[in-house]
C-alpha cells in the first residue's frame, strides 16, 4: 500500500485532488482489504475468506490474499467491468459471478459464508475494513496546511465513514460533503430515512458506487454522524467532471472518482476562498465507456494519464 499523492489543481490554487487513482491497485479500497486481512482470525489461521464488490474491492482484497496468503473468493456481479473482472482473475483467486448488480452479488457471498464454508469479508460494514479507509484522513492532514472541505463520492459508505470519524477528531472544522450518485441513492436514502431503505439502481457511470446496503450496516450511524451535507449528481454532472479531468488535469479516472469533482462543481460557489479537497477514490474503469463519455468516441488513452 502506498502514500497517495495530493495534486494542487491547475487553475484553482485552494482546489486539492486526494489521488487514491495512484494507489497500488488503482483505488482506496486496498486500505480496507490490508488491514481486514491482517487483522481477520480467520485469515491467519488459513480459513478461507470470500467477499463481494462490483470491481475495486475485489481487486484489493486479492491483492492482499496474494500478499498474504490467503485463501479468498470474490463473488462479482455478472454487470462487472470486464477489466475489473481480468485483474482480479490475475491475482489468482477463485471468482464467482452473480446477480445483476453488487447487492446481488453481496447477498449471496453472505449465503455461502453462512453454509460455514467460509468468513465474509464486507467491503464497507465492517469496523477493520473502515478503520483501513480511514487512514487517507492522517496522511490528508500531514499533506495539507488546512482543509476547509473534503468532497467524498458514496457507496456502502467505509470510505466517507471511515476518513470522516478521523477528521472530526483531529480536523473538527473540516466540512464533510457526501457526494451520492442520482441512479444509486441507497445511503443517501437510508441516512434521510433514518434506516436502511431498499432503493432502485440504475446504470451508472459511477459503477463502484453503485448498489445497496446491508440491513445491519455500521455506516448507517457512521455516516450520519459525520457528513455535513449532501450533493446528488447525476450522469451529465459526472460526464462533465470525467472530461474536466481528463482535459483540464491530464487524468483519466472512474466514474465513482469523478463523481466527488461534481459534487464540488455543484457548490463550488458557496466554498470560494477555502481549501476544498477532492477524494479520487480510483481509476479502475471500462476504458471504451469511459472514452465515448469524455471524447464521444472510442480513442487510445495511452497517452493520458490513467494510474
Amino acid at each position: 500500500m502506498s502514500f497517495s499523492p495530493v495534486d494542487r489543481q491547475i487553475n484553482q490554487r485552494n482546489l486539492l485532488f486526494k489521488a487514491e487513482n495512484f494507489q497500488l491497485t488503482k483505488s482506496f479500497k486496498l486500505r480496507g482489504a490490508m488491514a481486514k486481512m491482517s487483522a481477520s482470525s480467520s485469515a491467519s489461521k488459513g480459513g478461507r475468506l470470500i467477499t463481494a464488490s462490483s470491481g475495486n474491492h475485489g481487486i484489493g482484497t486479492a491483492f492482499a490474499a496474494r500478499s498474504l496468503d490467503k485463501d479468498l473468493t470474490v463473488v462479482l456481479p455478472e454487470s462487472v467491468v470486464p477489466s475489473k473482472l481480468e485483474k482480479i482473475k490475475a491475482l489468482g483467486v477463485a471468482v464467482i459471478l452473480h446477480g445483476a448488480e453488487t447487492g446481488l452479488a453481496e447477498q449471496h457471498a453472505q449465503h455461502l459464508a453462512s453454509t460455514g464454508q467460509y468468513t465474509y469479508i464486507s467491503p464497507y460494514n465492517d469496523f477493520d475494513v473502515i478503520s483501513g479507509q480511514g487512514t487517507i484522513a492522517p496522511e490528508l492532514l500531514e499533506q495539507c496546511d488546512k482543509v476547509d472541505n473534503i468532497f467524498i463520492s458514496m457507496g456502502g459508505g467505509g470510505l466517507i465513514s471511515g476518513i470522516g470519524s478521523v477528521l472530526k477528531a483531529f480536523s473538527p472544522h473540516t466540512k464533510i460533503w457526501g457526494i451520492p450518485a442520482s441512479n444509486s441513492m441507497a445511503l443517501a436514502t437510508s441516512i434521510h430515512a433514518g434506516k436502511v431503505i431498499e432503493t432502485e439502481h440504475l446504470d451508472t457511470l459511477a459503477d463502484a458506487v453503485a448498489g445497496g446496503i446491508d440491513e445491519d450496516t455500521i455506516t448507517l450511524s457512521l455516516a450520519t454522524s459525520v457528513i455535513d451535507e449532501f450533493v446528488e449528481c447525476d450522469e451529465d454532472a459526472i460526464v462533465h467532471a470525467l472530461k474536466a479531468l481528463a482535459l483540464e488535469e491530464n487524468m483519466i479516472v472512474e466514474g465513482a472518482a469523478a463523481l466527488a469533482l461534481a459534487g464540488f462543481e455543484k457548490v463550488k460557489q458557496r466554498v470560494i476562498r477555502q481549501t476544498s479537497v477532492i477524494l479520487l477514490c480510483g481509476a479502475n474503469y471500462n476504458q471504451e465507456l469511459i472514452s465515448k463519455a469524455i471524447y464521444g468516441r472510442d480513442i487510445d488513452t495511452t497517452s493520458v494519464d490513467s494510474h
